[in-house]
Parts: C-alpha cells; structure tokens; sequence
C-alpha cells in the first residue's frame, strides 16, 4: 500500500536525479559549513546540501553545480549542519493544542515528533482520534502518531476502548506508527484484549511502543517476547542495560513528567554500542516550552552532562529514525531524505540559526517563520463532562461503622512527585464519619467520573501534599474520564469540582471557599486553548499558591492527576476505590 510520508512518485525521482547531476537546479542550497554525517560519525569540511521540493537532492562537495538563478543560498561558513531532531515518544494532545506544541518545538529545532493519541481517545473516543490525525496533516513538521491500548485503574473506562476492528483502521493511516506504550502488568498477566492489539500491529507490520516500569527479570523477558520495540521507562543504567541487552531501543527520558538523563548520565562512560538509545520528553510542559525549548534543550543537556556531542545528536536523530524504521527519510542529511536540516553554531552548541522542515525555512535565529495549521475540533469536543455543578461538602464524606470511635485505614502516601505507596493511619471517627486532618497531613482525595458513568465516586486519603487549607481539582486524570480533587477542606473539594464542570473541563484551586485561580480545559475536558505563554503563566500561578499552602512538589498538577494511573506504582485511585497497581486489584480503604 503506498504511504504519502515515506513514498516517492517517478517524477518526484526524476527531479531529484536531474539536480544530483547538474541538469536542473535546486530550490535551496546551503554551501561553506561543515556535515555531521550521523552515518559515519565524521565531521565533513566543506560539505554542501542541495534540496528540491521537500527532500534532499544532493550532499556533497560539488554542491554549486545544482545552483542557478532562483536557488536560495544559506551561507553556513563556520557553521555546523545537523539532521533535524526528533522527539521518539511524546504526549503532545497535553495541557495545549498540538499547533500550539509544533510552533515552540519547531523553531528550537524538532522537526518529528512520536506522539502518544492516549488523552486523545480516553477523552474523545474513536472519531477523536480520526480527528486528531485529520489536525496532524500537512504540518510544517512530522508529527507521527501510536493508537492507545486503554489501561486503566477502571473496567468502566475502557469499556469505550479501542478494539481491533478499530486499531485495524488508524494503522492504515499514514501518520500512525503502531500501538502506543502498552503497560506490562496488563501484557504479562494475560489481558485478551490487549494482547488482541499486540498480535494485529504486529500483523500489520508496525511498531509496539513499550511501558516496562518495575518489570526485570522473567517479567520484562515475558514483556518483550510480545513484538515489544522499546522502553521509555528506565530510570537507572542498570534498568537499561538489561533492556538493551534483551533487544528493545531504550529511549531516556528527559521531559515534563520525569527528568532522567542526568541519572543516566553514567552511560557515557560504558563501552556499549549506542545505536539503540534514543530521547524522548514524554510530555511537554508549557513553562519549559517557553523558557528552555523542546529537543535542543535535552540533547544540550546530554552534552553538557558529558555525552559526546556527535553520539548525543546520532541518538536523537538517525537512531531514532532506525527506532521507527523510517531511517530511509528522516533522522540523517542524505539524498532522499527529506530536508530536515539544522545549522547550528558549532557541535557543541545546540542553537539552531536555521531550522528547515520539509525543505522548507521554517525558523531563523529562534523566530517562526512558518506557521502551523491550527488544530479545530468540532463543538461536541468541548461537551464531555456529563455532570452538574452542584456538588456539597457532604458528598465527600466518608462513611463508616458509627459504633466505631477510630478506625485504621489505608492511606495514599506520597512519596516523589509521581510515586505512590500505600500507607496505614488510625483515625478519628466521628458519627460514621472519617474526617480531614490537616495536622497529620491526612487530607481527602476523590475521584468522579464524569462521562462513561457519571456520578460514580470513590473518596480516599492522602498524605504527603501538607496543604493546610484549600483544594485543586482537574478533570485531566490520567487514564480515566474523571475530575479528581484534593483538599483540605470538603467545602473547597466541592467549590472546585463545581468550577471544573461548568468550564466543562479545567484545573481549579480553591481556598477559603473562593476560586483562587483556574486553567480552562476545553476540548475534551483535557485540553487548553489559551495561548502557550499565558497556560504556562497560569499553571505556574496554581503550582506558586499551592506551595504556599504547603505543597512540596515542583508539579503539584502533576503529582494530582497521575493518582490515577496504572501506570506508575505502587497504590492508585479510580471511582471505584483504591487500586494496588502490584497486584491489580481493589483494596478496602478501612482495614478494621
């Protein structure tokens, strides 16, 4: 079947030929400026780059022999010519609209983005998805897509998951690489359902992107024997070796929701081979978009951390390209390859002078010069929250024996900003009631689903946020369709969900029973449509009054919505209760 991204029409070829040899010219020349051949690893003196339409025509020192008259000629005297690069797992549908994410990555230098469609589904269904991919086309950049498996905390909400019929229908799509990161636990233990997605992508011949975090040994050996490609998860080297040694790329996260080169820093000094490592942010915050950059800024980071600036680039260009077997267009300055160029100051200065994507100038000295196409999601989109505003203080309440004076229950303890581990309390009861205590740090956390069963509700403890009045909400739970709220106070709990749904989606911190600040989620409870620098500045207003209150993490917002997810360990929350992710299974919130 002929793909648009990756095939070539005879008189596309015909053109390419006949400026390799002189006989026609080409639209854009870069001349005087030294190649990185990610290929060979060396540095080419003198080497030029011709280009014709959106591909790479001629690499080379003969490079004035494809010039004439109307050929754009950049001057990279002094200069460093590198591949454009490339972002191999992403959630770009996260906080902002994916054009709103293309203008900051593309101007820093990323120019092929693999993004996760996971929010995109869990909060728009199917025809979300189909949408979606309709917004990625035709973008001055590459964004590429992987289907979610849907695993959840929650049966209820995957019971709109994507089935094979379906997953068969997006893999044909040009622009979606395979599954996206399918979560061990449920691999391992069996799930029909999604080993049912494994076996069709595998079919098809395309990508399964993998979430081993916590497996090792026969676990990860069970995980990967599954067509299983990669891993984003490794957090030490040791975690890395063993999963390159198994086969899989290893792609070392540094991003929004976890920051782990400097960690695994230590791989620089190994002798291993390091083809089969890559980058990968995993998630964009709007703050580090704007202050940092996007792809530049992680692989600055590698070579600041000691990385060898050529290995740091081959890792997040030709590498990742070989990751998605799509090294035969992107991820190197090659003829056929399409014209995704950087010039840079000098290797070890990841500062991209020019940006040019698709052969085309798309950023100049860090300023735009192509705009996206703007990313419209029709009205239903913006109408997902099936719930009123007109939530109490008593519906979070929990319940218990009233003959009991105390009661000792599990408790959510936090540990890091996104880790989680299952705490025990003795506390309080109070005519059948179990009641906040904001001097034992013992504060109320509850989950409602607001679309596959709206009104369903669970309320737990958490301990570890040391608030000391207030409460967030926001209807951006990980892997669910649910507003998940925290508090110290019932009161603010409810001021805070009712914010959230009659914005019919958003992040709110309450105190004192007013609305302190807010961010609004429009398309599909999940999304912003403010500009990225006023999403950064009031993301950045919530998380700066909530360390205030007492909040210890850097990414409050974060920490909140992840309590969701299976994805991390060890103790989550859903609607139905609390969640012992090692186990997969409910456990009672009152043990006696």
């Amino acid at each position: 079947m002929k793909n648009r991204l990756t095939s070539l029409t005879s008189g596309q070829m015909s053109e390419l030929i006949n400026v390799a040899i002189g006989k026609e010219k080409a639209d854009l020349a870069i001349v005087g400026g030294t190649l990185l051949d990610v290929y060979s690893g060396e540095l080419l003196e003198g080497w030029g780059v011709a280009v014709k339409g959106k591909r790479i025509a001629y690499v080379g020192k003969d490079v004035n022999t494809t010039i004439g008259t109307e050929t754009r000629v950049i001057n990279a005297a002094g200069k460093i010519l590198i591949p454009g690069l490339i972002d191999s797992h992403n959630h770009l549908f996260w906080y902002f609209r994916t054009d709103e994410g293309i203008k900051w990555a593309l101007k820093g230098g990323t120019t092929t983005i693999v993004t996760e469609m996971l929010e995109v589904v869990f909060s728009l269904g199917y025809q979300g998805a189909v949408k979606f991919l309709d917004s990625i086309e035709n973008q001055p950049m590459k964004v590429l897509a992987t289907v979610p498996p849907m695993v959840s905390t929650s049966q209820r909400n995957v019971s709109e998951a994507i089935g094979v019929a379906e997953l068969r229908k997006l893999l044909k799509h040009d622009l979606v690489v395979g599954l996206g990161e399918s979560y061990w636990s449920s691999v391992v233990k069996g799930d029909k359902r999604v080993l049912d997605l494994l076996a069709e992508t595998s079919y098809q011949g395309k990508k399964i992107m993998g979430h081993s975090a916590g497996a090792t040994g026969n676990k990860l050996v069970a995980y990967l024997v599954n067509d299983v490609r990669s891993c984003h998860e490794p957090i030490t080297v040791p975690e890395v070796l063993e999963r390159l040694r198994l086969g899989a790329y290893v792609i070392l996260r540094e991003g929004g929701i976890r920051r782990d080169l400097e960690q695994l820093s230590g791989l620089k000094d190994l002798k291993i081979d390091t083809r089969r490592l890559t980058f990968c942010t995993d998630g964009l915050m709007p703050k580090d978009l704007v202050e940092t950059g996007h792809m530049n800024y992680v692989v600055q980071k590698a070579i600041n951390l000691g990385f060898d600036p050529v290995v740091a680039i081959q890792m997040a260009t030709l590498n990742a390209a070989e990751h998605l077997s799509m090294d035969n267009i992107i991820g190197g300055i090659a003829p056929g390859r399409y014209a995704d160029i950087l010039i840079i100051p000098d290797i070890k200065t990841i500062r991209a002078e020019y940006v040019i994507s698709y052969g085309q100038i798309a950023a100049k000295d860090g300023e735009l010069l192509v705009q996206p196409r703007k990313q419209v999601f029709p009205g239903w989109a913006s109408k997902r929250v099936l719930l009123s505003p007109d939530f109490t203080p008593a519906m979070f309440a929990i319940r218990t024996d009233k003959s009991k004076t105390t009661a000792t229950v599990r408790v959510i303890d936090q540990i890091t900003e996104i880790v989680t581990r299952a705490g025990q309390a003795t506390v309080p009861v109070s005519k059948g009631a179990i009641g906040i205590d904001v001097d034992k740090d013992l504060l109320k956390v509850a989950v409602i689903d607001f679309r596959v069963q709206p009104l369903k509700m669970f309320v737990g403890l958490i301990r570890g946020f040391k608030m000391k009045k207030g409460a967030f909400a926001s209807s951006q739970a990980w892997d669910l369709t649910a507003v998940i709220v925290a508090g110290a106070s019932e009161k603010d709990m409810a001021k805070a969900v009712n914010r959230v749904i009659a914005m019919q989606g958003g992040i709110v911190l309450s105190i004192d029973g007013e609305i302190a600040a807010e961010v609004p989620l429009t398309i599909g409870a999940f999304v912003s449509e403010l500009p990225m620098e006023e999403l950064a500045a009031r993301l950045d207003d919530i998380q700066t009054k909530l360390e205030k209150l007492g909040m210890p993490f850097g990414n409050a917002h974060l920490s909140l919505t992840t309590l969701t997810s299976p994805a991390i360990p060890f103790i989550r929350i859903c609607e139905d209760g609390l969640v012992d992710v090692k186990e997969d299974k409910l456990v009672d919130l009152v043990i006696n």
